[in-house]
């Protein structure tokens, strides 16, 4: 159904985002950040001890399941992920970022949790772990709408490209936690029983996020663009007084920023697919360029990524732990270490320089392996500075997409683009698995090396020229909610909005 504005309520005078902005960095910030962000944490973590027990489980001592069987295990679990990110991502818009954000990860919770329960190999058993893998997925889904949209709101602009970026590159930080950990139980305890332990190291994680959760306000965002202005008054002024309690002098306001708002109902996909196509298209080719062409890079090479350790350059499989630390290392490292030239260099610049840089780097990796100048070593190096550059690429591909829409539709948007990126990005395992095969032609994996380099360098392209440049810039700034007008009336340019005719 299509968004109508309520011609019931009276139009709303706030200074709530001005005021979010104005803010310093203080101890509220960074426990939100630790509290929300732990979202991608857990779901590197979920991936990697998953790939890390699917031989195991083939074991007869454990499920003895089929290697098919162990592959759909990770479909499913994309499946849930694309599921939730869509159903959450409207109860997010819908609902308020808080009341997701807590109620996803109780699903992740609830999920994973019962994965390790599962105690037969038997046809039920196997349709109970593929409904507990179906629901983990669905939760961290969820997680990528409602958490993106909450930092968004919560951060002031100043700070956003950087904090966003590494925050989502946390998500290898889950990778190495989920390696390390899996590494130790399956080698130091009974198979039975390592697994079932390696799925709730998760959930022991998650429980603790959840009750530093329960002390997180709503977005004031969120709640003045709903018709909650005393709601909204009373976030603010908590967020305000953790600030001076901690010592710092809060700016004054620039009363000039104010907005008008006259809250917006019923907006749903309908009214989403308004927007990107009438409003914003190019944003919309750009959020998409973005996310498809950094999922399938990573879906191709990380997924596939022992199978040419193992095939190409001999590495057994129980020393391969090893190089995927290294290789997670090195994704962690880049948002970390550049992050912040998102916010000083600029979102234009730095998008097309990450992404065409990590294509050319793959090209030449590309001819350096067709020409058997690598081992597995300088191989995993090689990766290594490739996705120094595409991770914080990557990762700020997420804050595009959950910066440059109105805040009405910001987590159905943000989820209809994971969708789309994971969609195409579950092409990536299929065709670099073919091209592996039994390592017997490393050509057509230099073709397959080539492919990425240009998919990526064509990803640089687009955003080279439809970037925009929401460095330091307030969120209204950037994309005007729909239903609000800034000084006297007049809407930012670029965002009439989609109620006129």
């Amino acid at each position: 159904m299509a968004a109508t504005p309520n011609p019931a309520v009276a139009g709303t005078r706030t200074l709530i985002p001005a005021r979010i902005d104005r803010l310093p960095w203080s101890r509220f910030h960074t426990r939100m950040v630790v509290a929300l962000g732990v979202a991608w944490i857990l779901d590197g973590l979920e991936i990697t001890v998953a790939s890390a027990v699917a031989d195991t489980l083939t074991k007869p001592e454990t499920l003895n399941m089929s290697s098919t069987a162990v592959g759909l295990l990770a479909t499913v679990y994309l499946a849930g992920e694309v599921v939730g990110a869509l159903f959450f991502g409207s109860l997010s818009d819908k609902l308020g970022r808080r009341n997701l954000f807590m109620l996803t990860l109780g699903v992740y919770l609830v999920g994973s949790g019962l994965t390790a329960l599962t105690l037969g190999n038997g046809v039920g058993w196997v349709i109970f772990l593929y409904l507990t893998r179906f629901i983990a997925g669905m939760g961290i889904g969820g997680e990528y709408a409602a958490i993106n949209s909450a930092i968004d709101e919560l951060i002031p602009a100043r700070y956003r490209g950087r904090i966003d970026i590494a925050v989502n590159g946390t998500y290898w930080a889950g990778a190495v936690l989920g390696t390390i950990g899996t590494y130790v139980l399956l080698n130091r305890m009974d198979l039975s029983l390592g697994w079932r332990l390696g799925f709730l190291i998760g959930p022991v994680l998650g429980v603790v996020i959840l009750l530093v959760r329960r002390h997180l306000p709503e977005s004031p965002r969120w709640q003045i663009m709903h018709g909650r202005q005393e709601a909204a008054e009373q976030s603010i002024a908590e967020i305000e007084r953790e600030v001076q309690l901690a010592g710092r002098d809060l700016p004054p306001v620039d009363e000039g920023k104010a907005i008008e708002v006259t809250p917006a109902e019923r907006i749903g996909y309908v009214a989403l697919a308004r927007v990107l196509f009438r409003e914003y298209p190019s944003r919309a080719v750009l959020g998409a360029s973005l996310m498809i062409s950094q999922s399938f890079l990573y879906n191709a090479i990380f997924f596939t990524y022992t199978l040419v350790l193992g095939k190409f350059y001999g590495v057994p499989s129980a020393a391969t732990p090893i190089y995927l630390i290294a290789f997670a290392v090195g994704n962690l490292v880049g948002p970390f270490t550049i992050g912040h030239l998102f916010d000083t260099i600029g979102r234009r610049a730095m998008l097309s320089g990450t992404y065409i840089l990590s294509g050319v780097l793959l090209a030449i990796t590309a001819v350096l392996f067709d020409t058997g100048s690598l081992n597995a070593v300088t191989q995993t190096i090689a990766w290594c500075v490739i996705f120094f550059f595409a991770s914080a690429g990557a990762s700020a591909g997420y804050l595009t997409v959950s910066e440059i829409f109105p805040l009405e539709v910001r987590a159905k948007a943000i989820a209809v683009f994971f969708a789309i990126a994971q969609c195409f990005g579950a092409l990536g395992p299929v065709i670099y698995g073919g091209l592996i095969g039994e390592g017997d032609h490393p050509v057509r994996l230099f073709i397959g090396y080539l492919l990425g380099a240009v998919v990526m360098i064509a990803g640089g392209l687009v955003a080279r020229f439809l970037a925009v440049d929401a460095e330091g810039k307030s969120l209204e700034d950037v994309a005007m909610p729909l239903s609000a007008t800034r000084r006297g009336g007049t809407r930012a340019e670029g965002a009439s909005s989609p109620f006129s005719t």
